[in-house]
């Protein structure tokens, strides 16, 4: 028999604000954060908008001890790093950080769980290297000509990168510090799989305690795309949409909208708090929701536009994405539940058509008839696409939605496909017991989660 897992504490950053309240009251109030990207200059690109986290710093997020460390800090694990210092706090629990045990290691005793039961799965993506660190090894890999010279590249650029440049940008950094920082010395891994990889990262964790390999485990994704290179990718691979001289994001990202123009990026952070049900009440610590079911699949056929906005000509608005499909199957085998227990679906809705109508389809064909019926919840257009941070966004805003019964705003400028209760919406009370997030990915991973009350 598999121990219960449930969830006890939720830490997230997003356009919206820092803590899990921002997200929630943000969310229910039908807010966008998505405006002109003001971290670096994006006048040349043809997608303008973002939401970036503000107002936020990592040297507050750590021990004194740890501020030195601060500087090889990329982007992606500043943001995840402020995210599990929030869902510790949110968790009352007791860390190495919050004893800061460089300073007194005797009171490493008083932790609520032994380092060796806790453990870290965070998604993360690919970390982009920030562009003024490369300027100067470029400057000096230069021909006489000015041309780029890869030979000189080897031989003189690169000693002009910092020492430690390499280990900013590995994508196991972000769990690696999180680790560090709380303590936590069980089970641990990172997973690249870019939307969808927070839930899976949460699906390892729920594995990890229900096979009692630990009693606690921070889980979920961050990363930031929001630097020249990141959102240069993003518009090669086709998912951006053109905002032209827009100031407000959500009249630009229409979710399952066959003529959305594509997707605007978000930065952002959710990492969860799983514990053993039996370990939160002994603790008789409050408890969000419960993970009843997990699952995942691939889409072996998804199709990637490279520098192509929108769908192409002729493409089937009735599709099914076959992966998105099995990873809704498997949660709710997992969960043993049937399609007509699911009272509402939390996905991420990015904007992209060719994303999205798979999604759409492979809805329908889970649901059938009922889906009409059945609320959905996304974060497109009020955070924008977090990419390896969307998941654990995705399931600390379904958390939420459990504990509280109601339904957050939904924010839409566009036509969805019909057969899809996504139209704008405010914030309502809605009876939910169960309740399934998932997620697809640009690179073909899919995962699902079903959620339910406490027990």
């Amino acid at each position: 028999m598999s121990r219960r897992v449930v969830i006890t504490g939720l830490g997230a950053l997003c356009g919206l604000g820092v803590g899990a309240n921002a997200l929630w009251q943000g969310m229910c109030k039908g807010r966008s954060a998505l405006r002109p990207i003001t971290r670096f200059d994006a006048s040349g690109f043809r997608s303008r908008l973002a939401a970036e986290v503000e107002n936020f710093s990592a040297k507050d997020m750590v021990p004194k001890s740890y501020r030195k460390a601060v500087k090889v800090f990329a982007r992606d694990v500043e943001l995840a790093v402020g995210a599990a210092k929030e869902a510790v706090a949110d968790a009352a629990l007791i860390t190495r950080s919050t004893l800061d045990l460089d300073a007194d290691p005797a009171s490493a005793s008083t932790m609520t769980f032994p380092s060796a039961q806790m453990g870290c799965h965070i998604g993360a993506g690919l970390i982009s290297a920030e562009a003024d660190e490369l300027t100067a090894a470029m400057a000096t890999s230069r021909t006489p000509q000015g041309a780029f010279d890869l030979q000189g590249w080897g031989t003189r650029g690169m000693e002009n990168l910092t020492p430690l440049w390499m280990l900013k940008y590995l994508p196991n950094m972000v769990s690696c510090h999180v680790t560090i920082i709380h303590g936590a010395c069980g089970p641990s891994n990172t997973i690249t799989c870019a939307e969808a990889s927070g839930i899976l990262s949460i699906g390892e964790s729920l594995r990890v305690i229900e096979r009692a390999e630990a009693e606690l485990c921070f889980c979920g994704g961050s990363e930031s795309k929001l630097n020249l290179m990141g959102l240069l990718r993003m518009d090669i691979a086709g998912r951006l949409a053109p905002t032209a001289d827009h100031t407000d994001g959500s009249q630009v990202l229409k979710p399952f909208d066959p003529a959305s123009p594509g997707t605007l990026m978000g930065e952002g952070a959710g990492l969860l708090l799983l514990e053993s049900r039996d370990s939160a009440l002994k603790r008789n610590q409050r408890v969000y929701a419960e993970i009843i079911g997990f699952g995942a699949g691939h889409s072996g056929r998804r199709p990637i536009y490279i520098g192509q906005a929108g769908i192409p000509p002729n493409f089937d608005l009735t599709q099914a994405d076959e992966g998105f499909l099995s990873a809704i199957q498997n949660a709710m085998d997992d969960a043993k539940v049937q399609p007509h227990e699911i009272d509402a679906i939390v996905t991420l809705g990015s904007g992209h058509p060719g994303t999205d109508l798979g999604e759409a389809g492979a809805l329908r064909q889970a649901f059938g008839n009922r889906l009409p019926a059945i609320p959905l919840a996304f974060m497109g257009p009020a955070i924008g696409n977090c990419m390896a941070g969307a998941g654990g966004l995705l399931a600390a805003l379904g958390a939420l939605i459990v504990r509280e019964q109601m339904l957050p705003a939904r924010i839409n400028s566009g036509h969805p496909v019909q057969g899809l209760m996504a139209g704008p919406a405010p914030a309502l009370p809605t009876p939910v017991k169960r309740l399934l997030v998932a997620s697809s990915s640009l690179s073909g991973q899919n995962a699902a989660l079903v959620m339910a009350p406490a027990a």
